[in-house]
């Protein structure tokens, strides 16, 4: 059987991204202040130290937070 996806953590992201977009929508945020959200979260991630045991898993998520940036998100451009 293979191994399930993880689940609490898309949904987290689903919720964190739909939070950001309404955060935008009513004006309580601008874009450039959830852009910049975006690149510290991301940048957070990046700089890992290389001797910490769960390098890899930061590394992957600053990559997905670096597609998200470069991309927009599932639903509408941020």
């Amino acid at each position: 059987m293979s191994k399930p996806p993880d689940v609490a953590g898309t949904a987290a992201l689903a919720i964190c991204e739909s939070l950001l977009l309404s955060l935008n929508d009513r004006k309580v945020l601008p874009e450039a202040e959830i852009v910049g959200i975006l690149k510290d979260a991301e940048a957070a991630h990046r700089n890992t130290p290389d001797d910490h045991p769960n390098r890899e898993l930061h590394a992957a998520v600053a990559m997905m937070i670096r597609g998200i940036l470069d991309s927009g998100n599932s639903v509408r451009r941020l």
